[in-house]
């Protein structure tokens, strides 16, 4: 499939999670597109693989854990020094957790989901958009699920994570409804990576059942989207929900 050149010349972009799966296709398609992307990601030795691959020198990766404040603080204000600005963030960090029922999900479980796909979401979001205000422009994209619109039976905490993350684009769509900085989120359905690893067969074969395409994602339609969205063409659309389901999203 041939790739349409978004015009991102010159933009700063960070994308959380962007060592490995949807967030590396991200940076890849990003960094293609003219911007200078610095990866954060909780495993230092990825970044250094991916940077690798990449062989680029618009791309450089800080290792940070998003669901810690100060790492994010430490991470964003290292990225900006790297970057000289930040007008792109990518909030796609994310774990599935244990496929289990939600009576039988362990609490330590439950809140390692949270704190990584939604407090992650918040505490970065929070650190950068003071900046992105004060240049006047920003644009920032949330990787959601189709699961936290339906709800996945045996993923609670995943499902509850992603509704929140959907919940918290629109909030900060309204808020910065009159700035120059746009805020949307993307819902994939399944997406074959590395997060299959953490799920079960049973789990797997639910969700592609749900498909009416009848095949998972590819990272790169996802990439196709996000790269979109941190363009200045998104323009008029904030606080919105774009879905990548093969036919799964009824609303």
């Amino acid at each position: 499939m041939s790739e349409n050149r978004i015009y991102l010349e010159g933009r700063g972009a960070i994308v959380t999670g962007g060592a490995s799966g949807i967030g590396f296709s991200i940076v890849k398609r990003l960094s293609n597109s003219g911007a200078n992307v610095c990866i954060l990601d909780l495993d230092q030795e990825a970044i250094d693989i991916a940077v690798d691959k990449i062989d680029s020198p618009a791309v450089s990766g800080l290792k940070c854990d998003v669901s810690d404040v100060d790492s994010v603080k430490n991470a964003v204000k290292l990225s900006k020094k790297k970057l000289i600005s930040i007008d792109i963030a990518v909030n796609n960090a994310g774990i599935s957790g244990p496929n289990t029922t939600s009576w039988e999900y362990p609490i330590e479980s439950w809140q390692e989901v949270i704190s990584t796909n939604l407090t992650g979401t918040f505490l970065v979001s929070r650190a950068v958009i003071p900046i992105m205000l004060k240049a006047g422009y920003g644009r920032i994209v949330n990787i959601a699920s189709v699961a936290g619109k339906d709800g996945n039976p045996k993923a609670p905490a995943y499902s509850a994570s992603k509704a929140g993350v959907i919940g918290l684009t629109k909030v900060l769509g309204k808020e910065l409804a009159e700035t120059n900085i746009m805020v949307n989120c993307v819902t994939p359905a399944a997406v074959k990576t590395a997060i299959f690893e953490q799920m079960t067969q049973e789990h797997i074969n639910f969700m592609l059942s749900k498909i009416p395409m009848k095949r998972f994602g590819e990272t790169t339609e996802v990439a196709a989207l996000v790269a979109w969205l941190c363009s200045e063409e998104c323009s008029f659309s904030t606080g919105g929900v774009f879905d990548l389901s093969g036919g799964r999203s009824t609303y």
